[in-house]
């Protein structure tokens, strides 16, 4: 089986961190060669573009400023990390990847369309995430958790229409593509962990 590039998606708070445990276990339980990938991050330069993107500043961060932060950002993890990765036959297990700019800046942000593939195509250049699981929560219920974890970030501060907007983004995209298997975060996490192992295991199934 050729490598796979797999990816987790969700809004904050919907078990993003979990699911990748799990995915890690599974994968591992498999005899899979994986590496473990996050967004924005990854590599030394990508990850002070996460904390730049991140921060809160004295300065309002223009919304095509930030689109523009997170494709840089990806552009090094890609070149530098996921595609030699795949290339040497190692699976990629990515914490977020290109859905999460086309849910948050197309979706949230409300940037054009056109603006976001003509980025997606010049850095991605074709690469897609073979599977992409996306764990779907309410975004009250989402934000709620993630004040529980302490400090939130400058994203994580927005106003609960930006991540209604931002989910209902996530939903299309997800309805519109069958490599993106949607999985209700809203349930117990013994029920979450079950969806992702059978989605786990069906695409395994299938690619053998």
């Amino acid at each position: 089986m050729t490598a796979k590039f797999i990816v987790i998606e969700g809004l904050e708070g919907a078990g993003k961190s979990t699911a990748i445990s799990i995915c890690q276990q599974f994968l591992t339980q498999h005899n899979v060669d994986f590496v473990n990938v996050r967004e924005p991050g990854g590599t030394p330069l990508a990850e002070q573009l996460r904390s730049l993107v991140k921060a809160n500043h004295q300065e309002t961060i223009a919304s095509e400023t930030e689109l523009l932060i997170m494709y840089a950002a990806r552009s090094q993890l890609v070149n530098n990390v996921i595609r030699p990765a795949l290339d040497n036959d190692q699976w990629v297990l990515g914490d977020r990847h290109d859905l999460s700019s086309q849910a948050y800046q197309g979706g949230g942000r409300e940037i054009e369309q056109t603006t976001l593939k003509a980025l997606s195509d010049i850095v991605l250049k074709g690469l897609k995430p073979d599977l992409t699981i996306y764990l779907d929560i309410e975004p009250s219920i989402g934000l709620a958790r993630a004040k529980g974890r302490g400090e939130l970030d400058r994203i994580e501060q927005e106003a609960l229409g930006f991540f209604e907007r931002t989910r209902a983004r996530y939903l299309a995209l997800a309805n519109s593509d069958d490599s993106i298997k949607t999985v209700n975060a809203n349930q117990t996490m013994a029920q979450v962990h079950n969806d992702i192992i059978a989605v786990l295991e069906q695409f395994l199934q299938s690619n053998n």
